[in-house]
């Protein structure tokens, strides 16, 4: 398979989205800052594909999508702290969109904690829209510790956005 860059610049220097494609327990950190189930991240930590913002020879951000039939799911995203607010994550799902569009999907989903404004936002401002809320999806037996509190919402339901790709191009 080629290798597919993404280039992009940023304020103050390039930074590239590429597929990354060797071993994903370096990786781990950064799905650790989007998911904090160790049970969950097990799961799907080797699954589709896996793309990377870098910047000088760092990797300061991921994206991972796995796909489903004509659909895909963008499963992880997570930004180094020292970089987010820097248009990374945009980078990585402007990135995303056309690795999907490339591969014959027609949309792309994507689940956020209902807690999290802040991700809601994100995703809206990308062209995700609202599809439905899964009600206590982040319980103790899915790996996720009691009593996770987001911008003082306990963390419980998921809510499920979708961004159709029909038609773009």
């Amino acid at each position: 398979m080629g290798h597919r860059s993404y280039g992009v610049s940023s304020r103050t220097d390039e930074m590239f989205v590429h597929r990354y494609d060797g071993d994903r327990d370096p990786l781990r950190p950064l799905f650790r800052e989007a998911d904090d189930s160790e049970q969950q991240i097990n799961t799907y930590l080797n699954l589709g594909t896996v793309l990377v913002a870098e910047d000088d020879g760092e990797i300061i951000g991921h994206l991972q999508l796995i796909p489903d039939n004509d659909t895909a799911e963008l499963k992880s995203m997570a930004v180094a702290e020292s970089r987010r607010g820097a248009g990374v994550g945009r980078a990585l799902v402007r990135a995303a969109l056309e690795h999907c569009r490339q591969n014959g999907a027609r949309s792309l989903l994507v689940a956020t904690a209902a807690a999290d404004t802040g991700n809601l936002h994100f995703y809206q401002r990308q062209g995700f829209r609202m599809l439905s809320v899964e009600r206590d999806a982040f319980v103790a037996s899915t790996g996720y510790p009691d009593e996770i509190v987001i911008d003082g919402i306990p963390l419980r339901d998921r809510v499920w956005l979708g961004h159709e790709l029909l038609g773009e191009s």
